[in-house]
């Protein structure tokens, strides 16, 4: 009987178990501390996010932060949901791809929607730290022209972790947009 509950447990627990490269989990979530550099206004404030992993190489995903406008009472609210695919291309590496639904709230009529999608490599570079970098594209609906510059974007994302231990780690990402502006992200995270 003891075997059979064993045997049922571990066939019920395999769906959530990622099959990533070693060292790499798609089980975590992180909060911290956000911030965005534009040629015009900067701003900053707090984000949190966070993955589950629901099949050995699929895991959903989702983010948000909130960030004032420098010298203003102005804020923002910026929060992206989607679904990625990683694939072990050697024992410390996967490949990494990942669409998602975006959304940008200023309020006042100042709210788009729009999508992305990224792709690169993520890796177990030493045993207590880890990075990402991807190439990725963000498109807005139209009434993001009225006041962004353009409503899509090329962008680069590069990200790094620094683990205490497998559970504990600091996390750190930085999106480079086409033309100069960075979203950036430190704080720390929880794997399991």
């Amino acid at each position: 009987m003891k075997r059979y509950l064993l045997a049922l447990a571990l066939a019920a627990a395999t769906p959530f178990a990622a099959s990533a490269a070693e060292g790499l989990s798609y089980n975590y979530v992180q909060g911290g501390y956000a911030a965005t550099n534009t040629d015009g206004a900067d701003a900053d404030g707090w984000g949190i996010d966070g993955s589950v992993a629901v099949h050995p190489n699929f895991h959903l995903f989702g983010a948000y932060s909130n960030q004032e406008i420098d010298n203003t009472s102005t804020d923002f609210d910026q929060w992206r949901v989607g679904v990625g695919y990683n694939r072990e291309i050697s024992p410390k590496v996967d490949l990494l791809s990942r669409v998602a639904y975006e959304k940008f709230d200023a309020g006042h009529g100042f709210d788009f929607d729009g999508y992305s999608a990224e792709v690169g490599v993520r890796a177990s570079l030493l045993p207590n730290l880890e990075g990402y970098a991807l190439a990725g594209y963000e498109h807005y609906d139209d009434k993001a022209k009225y006041v962004l510059e353009d409503n899509h974007d090329f962008y680069g994302r590069l990200g790094a972790q620094v683990k205490f231990n497998q559970t504990w780690g600091i996390s750190a990402d930085a999106k480079l947009i086409k033309g100069g502006d960075v979203q950036w992200f430190v704080g720390p995270r929880v794997s399991w």
